[in-house]
C-alpha cells in the first residue's frame, strides 16, 4: 500500500541539504518587521465584525502577509480571511473543541507556522545585528574586585 500522497507526508525539505541544494530548494526570505503594503478588503460574506476587522490588519503586518500579496494565483486571501474569522471564533470563552482543533491545520496552512511558512517557500530574515544590538544594550555585569588596597592596613 503507498504511503503519503498529500503536502504533508514525509520529512520536510531542510535548506542547506545537499539534496535541496542538487534540488535548487531555498527559500525566500521575508522583512522580520512585516508587510507595509496595502491591506485587501475583506473577501468574505458576511461582512468583518470589528474584532475580525482588528485581527485581519493585524495579520497583514506580519512577514506572512508579503507572500500572500505575492502569491495571488493561490488565491490566499480568501483562506487568510476563513483563519482569521476562526481565530477570533476559537478565542470566546465558549468556543467548541471542534472550531479549536481545526484552528492549528488553518494556522498552518496560512504560513503562520514555521512549517506552514516554509512549504509556501519562505522564511521570515533574522535581524542578526538587531540581536547584538539587543545585546549591547542590557547593563554588563560588573567585575568582582579581585585586589584589595594594600595601603589601608
Amino acid at each position: 500500500m503507498a504511503s503519503g500522497g498529500h503536502a504533508r507526508s514525509g520529512p520536510q525539505k531542510q535548506e542547506g541539504s545537499a539534496r535541496a541544494d542538487a534540488a535548487g530548494y531555498k527559500l525566500t526570505e521575508l522583512p522580520a518587521e512585516g508587510y507595509d503594503g496595502p491591506v485587501p478588503d475583506w473577501p468574505l460574506v458576511p461582512a468583518a465584525s470589528d474584532v475580525e476587522q482588528t485581527y485581519w490588519e493585524r495579520a497583514w503586518r506580519t512577514p506572512q502577509a508579503c507572500i500572500w500579496s505575492r502569491q495571488e494565483w493561490r488565491w490566499l486571501v480568501p483562506d487568510v480571511a476563513r483563519w482569521v474569522r476562526l481565530a477570533v471564533r476559537c478565542d470566546a470563552p465558549d468556543a467548541p473543541a471542534t472550531l479549536l482543533a481545526r484552528l492549528p491545520t488553518a494556522k498552518d496552512d496560512v504560513g503562520m507556522t514555521p512549517a506552514g511558512l516554509a512549504r509556501m517557500g519562505g522564511k521570515i530574515k533574522v535581524d542578526e545585528v538587531g540581536e547584538k544590538r539587543t545585546e549591547r544594550a542590557e547593563p554588563q555585569p560588573k567585575r568582582a574586585r579581585r585586589l584589595r588596597d594594600v595601603s589601608a592596613g
